[in-house]
């Protein structure tokens, strides 16, 4: 089927998290080249007095698309309002790890990033949702909450992906194995851990992989717990854990599924894509096509329109 063509003119708002590790890129050349592209500029600056996802609704009826510099948490941030307006996303990575971008194949160059906005029409994109908070990449509690919680701002400026490491290290010896309560597809387990995920896309943490098949538009959750005797043995597990084979180790519990109810004996700390934003019990859910984001398709190399998109989608739940 021949690709449809991108309006001549389009509006956006655009949102550059200059805290974000990679802020000082040139943006006045990602701006530059969104224009070049068709694309008007409404840009807004966060001063912290407003979230990010009240600034995308007070712009719904005026702009057709919203365009984020920024990380994994500052997508996220966004989530909320994207799938209330049912406005398509643009990204433009800025972040530590950009595990949503690298997902959905986008460059990690950011002023290339912004050319593809131009050019390439939307994709819908499933999140993941526990307890009313959207997650693209991944939501986990034990081990991942804990880095999470480490894992400062200053250091991911400082030292990018490799700062994921040093928190890493730094905490595997505190790691101890807790009681989880797993509910899915009429069963109840109960399984010791040191950390149980579930994930919606397919890359997260700096590039490890939820799933060696996963994909962000398969309409289901991928779910894995470490059930290992010693925290010395999650160093063995890290080359699967960056290849996404995890499930393939006798001590690792994995599978796939659209809800799950994750309980403890007392409250965890969840994490998601980075951030801590709720506590156990856990209810995830998947919400199928919930928000269009400009990305080539799996296996397309050629430009497509976001007119296609609405058909057949769930958007807004």
């Amino acid at each position: 089927m021949a690709a449809d063509i991108l309006p001549e003119r389009r509006r956006a708002l655009l949102v550059l998290n200059r805290r974000a590790r990679n802020g000082d890129a040139d943006l006045g050349a990602i701006r530059s080249t969104l224009r070049e592209g068709g694309i008007d500029i409404a840009e807004h600056e966060l001063d912290g007095s407003e979230a990010l996802a009240d600034v995308i609704r007070r712009h719904a009826d005026s702009c057709d698309l919203v365009v984020l510099g920024g990380g994994d948490g500052t997508m996220n941030a966004a989530a909320p309002a994207l799938v209330e307006t049912g406005m398509p996303l643009g990204i433009v990575p800025l972040g530590t790890a950009n595990d949503l971008a690298r997902t959905l194949g986008l460059p990690a160059d950011p002023v290339a990033a912004a050319g593809l906005i131009a050019t390439v029409g939307t994709r819908p994109v499933d999140l993941g949702e526990v307890n009313g908070h959207f997650f693209f990449n991944v939501a986990s509690i034990g081990f991942s909450a804990d880095l999470a919680a480490e894992l400062t701002g200053a250091a991911k400026r400082r030292w990018g992906v490799f700062g994921y490491v040093i928190a890493a290290f730094r905490l595997l010896r505190r790691a101890k194995l807790f009681t989880v309560y797993i509910e899915h597809d009429n069963t109840i387990e109960t399984v010791r851990t040191f950390q149980a995920s579930v994930g919606n896309g397919r890359h997260y943490g700096g590039g490890m992989v939820i799933e060696s098949t996963a994909s962000p538009d398969d309409g289901l959750l991928d779910f894995y717990s470490l059930e290992v005797g010693h925290w010395w043995s999650l160093i063995a597990l890290a080359p699967s854990l960056r290849r996404g084979t995890h499930g393939r180790w006798r001590n690792v519990r994995a599978f796939r599924t659209t809800e799950i109810v994750l309980r403890t004996k007392t409250p965890k700390p969840i994490n998601t894509d980075g951030e801590l934003t709720t506590w156990t019990p856990g209810r995830f859910r998947i919400r199928p096509g919930a928000v269009r984001i400009h990305a080539p398709m799996p296996g397309s190399s050629e430009p497509y329109d976001v007119t296609n998109d609405r058909t057949g989608y769930l958007v807004n739940g």
